[in-house]
């Protein structure tokens, strides 16, 4: 009987201590712990990547990927589109850039202009479709032929 009434009393407690408010035993240190441990997993990692390494604007997977002089022009597909980009190898300065992408049997979607890292995203529909993109930077260019076919 004793020994039921000393259990009963420890289960109140357990349940006082998880609806009371506040710091838990050990929180503090817990929490001291953490906060170095986040700073150096964000030196270890680095600063988040710039416009130039990541997929800027586009959805879906990367479909191709060419490489020319002044940049390059990254294709990407998802289930129903597909999207462009042309990408300054060195971002800074402002250049002439463009980008073009073509369904099969469809209209040029273009993006041009003068711009520091990259032009476009430009989409088009592309399910069942082939397409073709051409991208340039400072005169320099490059295109895929026809594509994702």
């Amino acid at each position: 009987m004793f020994d039921r009434a000393v259990r009963s009393g420890q289960r109140q407690q357990r349940q006082q201590r998880r609806l009371r408010p506040g710091p838990r035993p050990g929180g503090v240190a817990a929490r001291l712990l953490v906060l170095p441990l986040l700073a150096g997993l964000v030196l270890l990692l680095g600063t988040p990547a710039t416009a130039a390494q990541a997929a800027p604007g586009c959805s879906g997977r990367p479909a191709k990927t060419v490489a020319f002089a002044t940049g390059e022009l990254r294709v990407y597909k998802s289930r129903t589109h597909a999207c462009a980009v042309a990408v300054a190898k060195a971002p800074g300065k402002k250049r002439a850039m463009s980008v073009t992408l073509q369904p099969r049997g469809g209209r040029v979607v273009k993006d041009s202009g003068s711009f520091t890292t990259m032009a476009g995203p430009v989409t088009v529909n592309a399910l069942n479709r082939c397409v073709r993109a051409t991208g340039a930077v400072a005169g320099k260019s490059a295109s895929t032929g026809w594509i994702l076919c």
